[in-house]
């Protein structure tokens, strides 16, 4: 009987180390299907049957509650009298004839018999209630445990890829990365080793559901925080993001220090800032610009690599016209018009991107026209000379 308990008692400390489990919440479990087990063999409709286990003893005592009540407590919201339940409640008269300080509220407890031939159906039932109980109690410290971490970037190792959908071992729990939120022509591999961004905590019957993203633009935000110390200690904000997960990035940053460059700071001494978390994203590429409460400014600088002449912001409306030399007007626009895209998506403006030869008036147009051929004129007569 002691070699028994010794297991039992280390049979708990380890479900509580594997599990992450404490003790007293294997031992409420224990208590609650030892009731369970007792009610369905010995126990009365609607009775209130508890457990209390002795991890000293191994032994259990079984009881029965009763609620003390009087006939205000028996009254609805509305003043009707209902009906007082034998089993689980007991007036007030008769309560203190138990104990006499009893008041309404006290919960009394009964002893009932201990039947040692629990049997084997009994012994089966409290170890299906204890097996379920204990999966809820991982299931419930699972959610508190990833409740917190949403929104932030968490490690863990693909552990399986099934109808599409990748399966990740983030510690004490499995993360599933669904095909939309996946990088578009990347490779997850298993065993193959990923930061993730968490985007939600679902408790369900079937477990703590932790949902990750790939492709969220925050992932941007939380990676350059773990790169980079300004970004972590408020120095550098990163004011606004525009993403195309797997092909390119733009991101927006501002110094609330005069001292600090804010796009040094992100790209790092040789780049290795940046080119740490281009790596993480197998590849992507990122830009990085200066954000700037100025419209114009702004969008000149969503626009970068390509060199802007002027940018004219419409009226009352959330569009604008970017004036480029014609020979870098591919590049505003960019491959597929992603460049375009990408910064319209950062300033939150529709830009338009102009060649500076299209908005040449007619008139200059014709001046230029005129002292082109001038010029052509002089250096014929030159060379006739």
């Amino acid at each position: 009987m002691i070699e028994d308990q010794k297991q039992f008692l280390s049979a708990i400390a380890q479900i509580a180390e594997e599990k992450g489990i404490s003790q007293e919440k294997i031992l409420e479990t224990i208590e609650a299907a030892i009731a369970a087990a007792y009610k369905k063999d010995y126990g009365q409709r609607g009775q209130d049957i508890r457990a209390k286990f002795d991890l000293a003893t191994g032994k259990a005592k079984i009881f029965q509650v009763k609620q003390v009540v009087d006939e205000n407590s028996l009254r609805d919201e509305e003043g009707k009298e209902r009906e007082m339940h034998p089993e689980k409640e007991m007036m007030l008269d008769q309560a203190q004839k138990i104990k006499k300080n009893a008041k309404v509220g006290d919960e009394l407890k009964f002893k009932l018999e201990f039947h040692d031939d629990y049997g084997r159906i009994a012994a089966q039932t409290a170890k299906q209630v204890i097996v379920q109980r204990i999966r809820e109690a991982e299931r419930e410290s699972i959610y508190d445990e990833f409740k917190d971490k949403k929104g932030q970037i968490v490690s863990g190792t693909v552990q399986r890829v099934e109808d599409g959908n990748v399966f990740v071992d983030i510690g004490r729990a499995i993360g599933i990365l669904f095909p939309s939120e996946q990088m578009p022509r990347y490779s997850y591999r298993i065993g193959h080793r990923l930061k993730l961004y968490l985007v939600d905590v679902q408790e369900n019957s079937a477990g703590s559901g932790i949902i990750l993203s790939h492709i969220n633009p925050e992932m941007l935000t939380k990676l350059f925080a773990i790169e980079v110390p300004e970004i972590a200690s408020g120095a550098v904000e990163i004011k606004a993001i525009a993403r195309e997960a797997g092909e390119r990035s733009k991101i927006a940053v501002v110094s609330k220090n005069s001292s600090i460059d804010p796009i040094g700071s992100l790209v790092g001494q040789k780049g290795t800032r940046v080119q740490t978390v281009i790596n993480e994203l197998g590849g992507e590429m990122i830009d990085i610009t200066a954000w700037d409460k100025d419209a114009e400014k702004f969008i000149a600088n969503a626009l970068s690599p390509a060199k802007i002449i002027q940018v004219k912001i419409l009226k009352n409306r959330k569009e604008a016209k970017a004036i480029v030399p014609e020979d870098q007007l591919s590049l505003a626009i960019g491959r597929k018009g992603q460049n375009v895209r990408l910064a319209a998506k950062l300033t939150g403006f529709k830009i338009d991107v102009i060649s500076q030869i299209d908005v040449i008036s007619p008139k200059q147009a014709k001046k230029k026209k005129v002292k082109k051929v001038k010029k052509v004129k002089k250096v014929k007569k030159e060379k006739e000379k």
